[in-house]
């Protein structure tokens, strides 16, 4: 099976891998975003999907617009491909670009479909709270992930996983599913199934209003933003911005969920819960820990911080070197 492969970040990079080193397969060139600057350098960075795609000696072809790029059009159309496979490539491919491979062009999605079609269906799914995702491959159409569903595969969300632990998971299953798939395709054994579209979700860009904590919000609302948008979360306290990189919600809900590590808080509970203050404020801390905080409902444990212009640093170092004290009120970002 010919092949020509879409994609960009690191996520994208498992399936690229398997697919160069799966002897029914054949990748004739790798499609890829053009080259970012980035770093104090501000030099131009390679995506993770080209690096590969440039140590296996394939072609690589960055379009800034696919869709108007005259020359890429007549590559990909003289390829004569069997396939496309799109794995979070990261431009919207219009249907000239769909019609021509011969099977069609095969997307691995990061959610089970029709939930959360989208540009953050990673992000979105921890921020809401879900306790289990999977990827979907499916054959595209014009639409934004609404083309039908090939084969899906499911996977359990742990409490305190964040976006980068489960797009990790993700990218290798999604490798997985993708070459069953294209097997499959190949064998005729695959009936693509259309999505009902009364029970789609949107999973959008996250936007920068998206990274501001609010101290108001419940505990594990709070939990769910800053594990769905890590590492990105911004809180303040006295006046600088603060980073908040890892957290966990406390109490009798989440127990069982927790490493053991941080099981031990249990023991001290009826006197850590029995202190109540504002939203954001500290009311105890955890010895070899970090600081528990007030939330508009329940407390939280910040796990992991980085202030502004330091690395990221433990809970319980954050305590020490700030000298943080019980009755500190940590701001809302801004």
């Amino acid at each position: 099976m010919k092949i020509i492969f879409f994609g960009t970040p690191q996520f994208a990079v498992p399936t690229l891998e398997k697919l160069l080193n799966h002897p029914e397969f054949e990748v004739l060139s790798v499609v890829t975003q053009p080259d970012k600057r980035r770093g104090r350098g501000n030099q131009l960075i390679p995506s993770p999907v080209k690096e590969l795609a440039l140590s296996h000696q394939l072609p690589v072809w960055q379009p800034t617009r696919i869709k108007k790029d005259e020359e890429t059009l007549a590559l990909l159309q003289a390829a004569t491909a069997d396939v496309f496979v799109v794995v979070a490539y990261g431009q919207i491919l219009s249907q000239q670009i769909l019609d021509m491979p011969k099977i069609g062009c095969v997307n691995v999605h990061g959610s089970i479909l029709p939930k959360y079609r989208g540009a953050a269906p990673i992000q979105w799914c921890l921020y809401h709270g879900e306790k289990e995702t999977g990827i979907t491959t499916m054959l595209m159409d014009a639409g934004m992930d609404t083309g039908a569903m090939l084969l899906k595969a499911e996977t359990p969300i742990a409490l305190l996983d964040n976006s980068l632990d489960l797009a990790k998971n993700l990218s290798v299953l999604g490798a997985d599913l993708l070459i069953e798939t294209l097997l499959k395709l190949q064998r005729q054994e695959i009936q693509p199934i259309p999505q009902d579209n009364s029970i789609a979700t949107y999973a959008s860009l996250i936007k920068k209003p998206d990274y501001l904590i609010d101290w108001s919000q419940s505990a594990i609302a709070l939990h769910n933003q800053i594990r769905g948008f890590y590492p990105d979360c911004v809180a303040s306290l006295r006046g600088n911005s603060l980073k908040i990189t890892a957290t966990a919600p406390l109490g009798s809900d989440y127990w069982t969920d927790l490493p053991s590590s941080l099981q031990v808080l249990e023991k001290d509970w009826p006197n850590i819960s029995s202190h109540v203050g504002q939203p954001g404020e500290v009311v105890s801390l955890a010895k070899g820990i970090g600081p528990i905080i007030q939330t508009g409902q329940g407390l939280l444990l910040l796990r992991e911080v980085q202030m502004a212009g330091k690395r990221p640093q433990s809970g319980w170092d954050f305590v020490n070197g700030t000298r943080l004290t019980v009755g500190e009120v940590l701001e809302n970002g801004q």
